[in-house]
């Protein structure tokens, strides 16, 4: 199984509502949070094309957000990258 990282910001709703999908569908994942660390942002930016938070990634591929997130367990494609 591929490792799970997300990175998020407190107070954030997707961030937490990404957090919660992953818990309930059982699966383990570490959290960084990305408040106040500017270089991680930028990094994170460069990585994956976006700037928003969540940012879910499997291993070193970029899932999306929340919303992307959600999609890919609704239709069985996160299934797929984690475990491939």
């Amino acid at each position: 199984m591929q490792s799970i990282t997300v990175y998020t910001r407190s107070l954030c709703g997707f961030c937490t509502a990404a957090i919660n999908l992953l818990n309930e569908q059982g699966f383990k994942f570490e959290e960084i949070a990305a408040d106040n660390n500017p270089s991680l942002r930028a990094e994170l930016a460069q990585r994956s094309g976006q700037s928003t938070l969540p940012q879910v990634f499997v291993g070193d591929r970029s899932v999306g957000g929340h919303r992307e997130l959600a999609v890919a367990i609704a239709d069985g494609e996160f299934a797929k990258i984690v475990t491939p």
